[in-house]
């Protein structure tokens, strides 16, 4: 799972007794990787030759030509091994149902193990019902709790924008990448964890931004289960970023969110105050707030400066908006949009989509519990206790029989007679999955409505009040170093420029 990446794993000198233990490791390694066979009734297994790796390093080269191949040689469910797991996936979208009902395997299971690996969670592993109190947090981030979350948004972006309008109409240039993460950061963290009050709010917000993102560039790394330990700084980066979010730190901000505020509530029953798992806990919601949202953000105004008609088409529906609400686009920051006006904005929401669909190489997973038969429409499936089952949405994403012409961008794709499409079809019958960048079941993202929102706002700020223009006009593809884990990150970065609208 995640980013199997040799390079880490890339030796230092060692002493003879040193190469004594790795030769043994990597026979008992070879051996048991050789002694696994296809059972009767298992799925077709996949193991590739290399130990350890399995066919990780051919799924990351090119994930979806990979599967699909796969898929056509072996049917709709196979068994793969992959960076010391066997995974069997499911690809049929009609037999998805199948995986969210069944009780033994186990989504919270999987998310222990991801929470110690990842941010040195470890107290999930063994009070399980941490993890279903923190989860009834969540419910914080949607409803009437989202709208406050809102204007907390806005307020950033004004904080953020606000300076560019009292400019004059010159170009700024920057880099696309470089520019998201600073304002997506600046803005999910003021949003949910509040403002800073003490000392240079320019320097601690740079700090903080500057570490999270070399943290995040080790993610697939420490959830494929490698240990931290041989990704040169990146522990004391961690250790850094959690004490940042400590107890201690957090009161020093002011303004938490009510998801912060419950979370923390929840925390203290469990921890002494002091404790720096705490602050391991809001890394993580951290990670989630910010790590998806910057990508999804660049591809959307990559896509938008790159299709000038999707770009006036947004703008038209944006200026039809404000007008509608009597909202003229003067000098400042005026704008107020509610959630259910953003929500009016059909073409706004395709494009988001639309990018979700072309970029998403997430994978969902669950842990077999307990040797068992799953029960599909086409098969039976046995399984084995500590495998994973998987789904790979990017296999229906792209399938040309539910999107015409899969592999280009389409802003309105999601529409229909100028409202929003939610009916696609697969061999004549219609779909309940068509659509899953955020997941499904208990797994669902529970950030989505958030990120889309907030994608939403700042989009409507930049297309009401700047204009812009792409410098590098490249084509630019997937870099997929996070497969199996979220939106991807361009290969490169490209330089923009925008100004205030005269």
């Amino acid at each position: 799972m995640g980013s199997f990446s040799p390079e880490p794993w890339l030796p230092r000198p060692l002493s003879p007794p040193g190469l004594v233990l790795a030769a043994a490791l990597l026979l008992l390694v070879l051996y048991l990787h050789a002694r696994r066979t296809r059972r009767p009734g298992e799925p077709p297994l996949i193991k590739g030759w290399l130990p350890y790796f399995g066919e990780a390093l051919k799924l990351q080269k090119d994930p979806l030509g990979f599967m699909t191949t796969l898929q056509k040689q072996y049917g709709d469910v196979f068994t793969l091994f992959l960076g010391g797991n066997y995974i069997t996936f499911i690809l049929d979208p009609f037999q998805y149902q199948s995986v969210v009902k069944n009780q033994k395997l186990s989504f919270q299971m999987f998310t222990s193990k991801f929470l110690m690996r990842v941010f040195s969670v470890k107290k999930m592993m063994t009070y399980h019902d941490l993890n279903d109190k923190i989860h009834t947090s969540y419910q914080l981030l949607r409803g009437k709790h989202l709208d406050t979350l809102m204007e907390n948004t806005m307020q950033t972006l004004k904080q953020v924008f606000e300076p560019q309008l009292l400019k004059t109409t010159s170009w700024d240039t920057e880099y696309l990448l470089t520019f998201c993460s600073s304002v997506i950061f600046e803005v999910t963290f003021t949003a949910i964890h509040g403002n800073v009050l003490a000392g240079d709010r320019k320097t601690f917000m740079t700090e903080l931004r500057d570490d999270f993102f070399k943290f995040d560039g080790k993610f697939t790394h420490l959830a494929s289960g490698i240990p931290i330990e041989l990704l040169g700084n990146i522990k004391s980066i961690r250790t850094k970023l959690i004490k940042q979010l400590t107890t201690e730190n957090l009161a020093k901000l002011q303004g938490w969110s009510e998801v912060v505020q419950m979370r923390q509530d929840i925390l203290e029953k469990y921890y002494t105050p002091k404790d720096t798992e705490i602050g391991a806990h809001h890394l993580g919601l951290l990670w989630a707030s910010v790590s998806n949202t910057v990508p999804t953000m660049f591809w959307t105004m990559y896509y938008l400066l790159r299709h000038p008609g999707a770009m006036a088409a947004l703008r038209d529906e944006i200026d039809h908006l404000l007008q509608s609400t009597g909202q003229k686009k003067g000098p400042g920051f005026s704008i107020h949009l509610t959630r259910e006006q953003l929500d009016s904005l059909v073409y706004l929401e395709s494009t988001i989509l639309e990018v979700l669909r072309l970029c998403s190489f997430s994978g969902i997973f669950r842990v077999v519990q307990e040797d068992l038969t799953l029960r599909l429409e086409s098969q039976d499936c046995c399984l084995r206790k500590g495998d994973f089952v998987g789904i790979f949405p990017p296999v229906l994403h792209y399938d040309p029989e539910i999107f015409e012409a899969p592999e280009e961008f389409r802003f309105d794709r999601f529409t229909e007679s100028g409202k929003k499409k939610t009916t696609f079809f697969k061999r004549g019958k219609k779909l309940k999955y068509y659509h899953m960048p955020f997941g499904f079941g208990v797994s669902k993202c529970p950030g989505r409505f958030l990120a889309i929102v907030e994608i939403k706002q700042l989009l409507v700020v930049f297309l009401t009040y700047f204009d812009s223009e792409i410098i590098d006009d490249k084509p630019l593809e997937l870099n997929y170093n996070r497969f199996l884990f979220g939106i991807q990150y361009p290969d490169s970065d490209v330089l923009f420029r925008y100004k205030v609208k005269s």
